[in-house]
């Protein structure tokens, strides 16, 4: 399902992390993939208030605590710096989609990274 919100189309979702030679970019692109996903189920399932977002949000984080492992055997990880980017990109998802009252914690509550 094609992304139809042009802010997110538009977007270079984890654009740091592709700059910095300690991400291999085929991990970053694992990453992307998330993300992209994230928000063609924001487009297809349009919830209507911050839990139904959380909940997508949720699954969200948990493929990126699994994608943190790959990060960990490539050499890498979602450290420090890493964790406020992707952070960010799930903050840029939900203002977006108009959610601009989402609490930053909650969209990736779920995370152990």
């Amino acid at each position: 399902m094609p992304i139809t919100n042009q802010q997110v189309a538009g977007h270079a979702f984890l654009r740091q992390m592709y700059d910095d030679s300690y991400f291999p970019d085929h991990v970053v692109d694992r990453g992307k993939a998330i993300l992209l996903r994230l928000c063609e189920r924001i487009e297809a399932e349009r919830p209507s208030d911050l839990e139904s977002l959380y909940a997508l949000t949720q699954a969200a984080t948990e493929e990126f605590n699994l994608l943190d492992r790959e990060f960990v055997a490539a050499g890498s990880g979602i450290e420090t710096v890493a964790r406020e980017w992707v952070c960010d990109e799930f903050c840029f998802v939900a203002s977006a989609y108009e959610f601009t009252e989402a609490d930053a914690e909650e969209l990736t509550a779920g995370r152990d990274w």
